[in-house]
């Protein structure tokens, strides 16, 4: 995953996220480079909207991505190559995660010179 900070993108609401919270094994195995690839599959699958991402130095991280339907972030957890790197994160790299699903009704933000809302 990317280390520069970095917020999704998004329409207005209503849309979906995926929200992965995970605590990491010690080491990276591989994790690294399967997560920067993970970001780079998922934003070509029809349906994405965009992510977030954020991990501590205690090993616990968030990601968050958005999507425009359930069908889509469905597809999503079916596609072959996020399979595999979910078998690996069950394997290798998470000694704990929890994935939860909502939809996102309304939205705002308060960005550097003004604040939005949706």
């Amino acid at each position: 995953m990317s280390t520069t900070p970095s917020f999704a993108k998004l329409p207005r609401p209503p849309y979906y996220s995926v929200i992965f919270s995970s605590l990491r094994t010690e080491g990276d195995n591989g994790y690294a480079k399967a997560a920067d690839r993970m970001v780079e599959l998922a934003g070509v699958q029809p349906g994405f909207l965009g992510v977030e991402s954020a991990r501590g130095a205690d090993g616990l991280g968030i990601t968050v991505s958005y999507w425009d339907s359930i069908e889509s972030i469905l597809n999503w957890r079916a596609q072959a190559e996020h399979r595999i790197a979910q078998e690996n994160g069950k394997a290798i790299w998470y000694e704990h995660f929890e994935v939860r699903i909502a939809r996102v009704e309304r939205a705002y933000a308060k960005r550097s010179s003004a604040a939005e809302t949706a």
